[in-house]
Protein backbone atom coordinates (compact mmCIF):
# COMPACT_ATOMS: atom_id res chain seq x y z
CA UNK A 1 0.00 0.00 0.00
CA UNK A 2 2.89 2.08 1.16
CA UNK A 3 4.26 1.69 -2.44
CA UNK A 4 0.76 2.30 -4.46
CA UNK A 5 1.12 5.71 -2.52
CA UNK A 6 4.53 6.80 -3.27
CA UNK A 7 3.98 5.35 -7.24
CA UNK A 8 0.98 7.96 -7.50
CA UNK A 9 2.77 10.73 -5.69
CA UNK A 10 5.34 10.33 -8.60
CA UNK A 11 3.40 9.98 -11.19
CA UNK A 12 1.16 13.24 -10.10
CA UNK A 13 4.32 15.18 -9.74
CA UNK A 14 5.51 14.30 -13.38
CA UNK A 15 2.22 14.49 -15.14
CA UNK A 16 2.51 18.80 -12.95
CA UNK A 17 5.74 18.38 -14.63
CA UNK A 18 5.22 17.77 -17.29
CA UNK A 19 2.17 20.78 -17.97
CA UNK A 20 4.16 23.20 -16.24
CA UNK A 21 6.94 22.61 -19.40
CA UNK A 22 4.08 22.63 -22.07
CA UNK A 23 2.26 25.86 -20.51
CA UNK A 24 4.90 28.48 -22.01
CA UNK A 25 4.46 26.93 -25.69
CA UNK A 26 0.55 27.00 -24.97
CA UNK A 27 0.70 30.69 -23.73
CA UNK A 28 3.10 32.06 -26.41
CA UNK A 29 0.62 31.20 -29.58
CA UNK A 30 -0.83 34.82 -29.08
CA UNK A 31 2.02 36.61 -27.86
CA UNK A 32 3.45 37.72 -31.03
CA UNK A 33 0.30 39.98 -32.26
CA UNK A 34 -0.18 41.36 -28.95
CA UNK A 35 3.60 42.37 -28.98
CA UNK A 36 3.54 43.75 -32.40
CA UNK A 37 0.41 45.69 -31.45
CA UNK A 38 2.00 46.92 -28.20
CA UNK A 39 4.77 47.84 -29.96
CA UNK A 40 3.26 50.37 -32.17
CA UNK A 41 1.33 51.82 -29.83
CA UNK A 42 3.44 52.53 -27.68
CA UNK A 43 5.28 52.16 -24.22
CA UNK A 44 2.24 52.60 -22.28
CA UNK A 45 0.50 49.82 -23.84
CA UNK A 46 3.20 47.96 -23.89
CA UNK A 47 3.55 48.24 -19.86
CA UNK A 48 -0.05 48.13 -18.94
CA UNK A 49 0.08 44.62 -21.49
CA UNK A 50 3.06 43.40 -19.71
CA UNK A 51 1.01 43.98 -16.28
CA UNK A 52 -1.92 42.33 -17.64
CA UNK A 53 -0.38 39.15 -18.46
CA UNK A 54 1.36 39.07 -14.76
CA UNK A 55 -2.01 39.41 -13.52
CA UNK A 56 -3.36 36.64 -15.63
CA UNK A 57 -0.85 34.42 -14.85
CA UNK A 58 -0.52 34.89 -11.19
CA UNK A 59 -3.97 33.67 -10.37
CA UNK A 60 -3.89 30.09 -11.58
CA UNK A 61 -0.19 29.94 -9.96
CA UNK A 62 -1.77 31.12 -6.62
CA UNK A 63 -4.37 28.65 -7.10
CA UNK A 64 -2.13 25.66 -7.88
CA UNK A 65 0.06 26.46 -4.66
CA UNK A 66 -2.72 26.93 -2.14
CA UNK A 67 -4.15 23.45 -3.80
CA UNK A 68 -0.89 22.04 -3.34
CA UNK A 69 -0.20 23.53 -0.02
CA UNK A 70 -3.21 22.03 1.88
CA UNK A 71 -2.96 18.75 0.11
CA UNK A 72 0.66 18.38 1.29
CA UNK A 73 -0.62 19.33 4.92
CA UNK A 74 -3.64 16.83 4.29
CA UNK A 75 -1.46 14.02 3.04
CA UNK A 76 1.83 15.07 4.32
CA UNK A 77 4.40 12.62 5.77
CA UNK A 78 2.87 11.47 9.63
CA UNK A 79 5.44 12.21 12.74
CA UNK A 80 7.06 9.76 12.85
CA UNK A 81 7.64 8.88 9.14
CA UNK A 82 9.93 9.94 6.81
Amino acid sequence: MKNLRKYGMMMAGLIVIMLLINIPDVMAQGCSICSLDAAQQGSDAAKGLNGGILYIAAIPFALIGVIGYSWYKHNGPAAGEE
